[in-house]
């Protein structure tokens, strides 16, 4: 199937690693130009030459996404590298857990508000795409009450309404926007790999949760999110697309 992402241009929060990573590769695998955000100077610049490798432009820029400058500044310059914006996936998470008001804190300066500044930076460019899409990465822990902190929970369950709202509000400029929820997603360098090393008692307990006896990898979440993202899903508007291996059992009518 041809998703029709050749040629477009997408940008990927997050995109050094895991998901974020998985996302912006397959992003490049299908033909479309790429630019992404991380922290780490290192990690971005060999994720922009693994993109640059698969034969189309790509951009990156070290920040850390609670920046509002910094943020607003690296999607405009993606739009001047690339091009234009036709996708964005909002995708960073503070993966504060801890019951205290902190994390209450980070939960909301990184997860929503750069979600929040994210797609209000891009929306100038997204109006003028003719395949325009915003996919933000929540998670289960927004769906059910589990073993994550309750500012972790809350916060992802605030994404997931944030999508169907902008959802409803962009539709009429022709602007798609969707979420996605991931269960456990394991994989190099990822805080499953971390807690496994760490607290292996809370790693078998949470695996032991995963019916398919395994938690997921960053690619298969990626194909999720980059299939949401194409315009070959052009109708798919507010959605919650959950990837989690039958982890969660609550129905979502």
């Amino acid at each position: 199937m041809d998703l029709g992402l050749r040629g477009l241009k997408a940008l990927v929060t997050g995109g050094s690693k895991g998901i974020g990573r998985a996302t912006a590769e397959l992003f490049a695998s299908e033909g479309a130009a790429v630019s992404i955000c991380a922290r780490d100077p290192a990690g971005v610049a060999a994720a922009v030459a693994a993109l640059e490798a698969k034969g189309v432009p790509a951009f990156g820029r070290a920040l850390d996404v609670a920046d509002k400058a910094a943020l607003e500044g690296w999607v405009a310059a993606s739009a001047e590298a690339l091009g234009g914006i036709d996708i964005l996936v909002a995708n960073v998470s503070a993966l504060a857990v801890q019951n205290e008001e902190e994390a209450w804190r980070r939960e909301f300066e990184v997860d929503m508000l750069h979600t929040v500044r994210s797609l209000g930076a891009a929306l100038p460019w997204l109006e003028r795409s003719s395949a325009a899409a915003v996919t933000i990465v929540s998670s289960v822990s927004g769906r059910e009450v589990d073993f994550t902190g309750p500012a972790y929970g809350a916060t992802k369950a605030a994404l997931i309404h944030y999508a169907q709202r902008m959802a409803f509000e962009l539709a009429p400029k022709k602007v798609r926007v969707n979420a996605v929820s991931p269960g456990n997603v394991y994989f190099e360098g990822g805080i499953w790999q971390w807690i496994e090393r760490h607290d292996p008692a809370l790693f078998a307990r949470a695996l032991a949760l995963n019916p398919s006896g395994r938690m997921a990898t960053a690619e298969e979440i990626a194909r999720g999110i980059v299939f949401l993202s194409a315009p070959v899903s052009s109708f798919t508007m507010g959605t919650n697309l959950v990837i989690d291996g039958a982890l969660t059992r609550g129905v979502q009518l």
